[in-house]
């Protein structure tokens, strides 16, 4: 059986390096798109999508998996922090899938301003949750 700190490290490690990541994108990766150029866009986004998928999908999914795990389990007293950090994640998740992915899908085709500044506005979004959930975990770990 797998300890419940064990999971709680995890899950702690995977929202931390998230976090760190998605302030990195937003800040610096995002609006350093509008300078790649017209002509090279969108293959830049083709291999852009392609290597950030290596290093974001495995820490989303094992962030998801802990998450769900310590929600359904959480260490004595930390239930509302469980959900709290649940919910944060559920935003994330459903802003990722349902305002990212698309911007980049539309983005693939070539470099669109518009497209651009949504993509760079909506991604405020997982900015302030990973955040929220750093502040959240942190204190759930503190409880655990």
């Amino acid at each position: 059986m797998v300890a419940v700190s064990a999971v709680l490290l995890v899950h702690f490690g995977a929202t931390l390096l998230l976090t760190g990541l998605i302030w990195f994108v937003q800040v610096v990766h995002y609006p350093l798109f509008a300078s790649v150029g017209h002509d090279a866009f969108a293959r830049y986004e083709e291999r852009h999508t392609a290597r950030t998928t290596w290093v974001v999908a495995p820490l989303m999914i094992a962030e998801a998996a802990t998450a769900l795990w310590l929600s359904w389990s959480p260490p004595p007293g930390t239930a509302p922090l469980a959900w709290i950090g649940a919910a944060l994640l559920a935003a994330i998740w459903l802003s990722t899938f349902l305002v990212q992915v698309p911007a980049h899908r539309r983005l693939a085709a070539g470099f669109d301003a518009a497209v651009h500044a949504r993509l760079v506005r909506t991604n405020w979004i997982r900015t302030v949750a990973w955040t929220m959930r750093t502040m959240v975990v942190s204190a759930w770990s503190a409880a655990g």
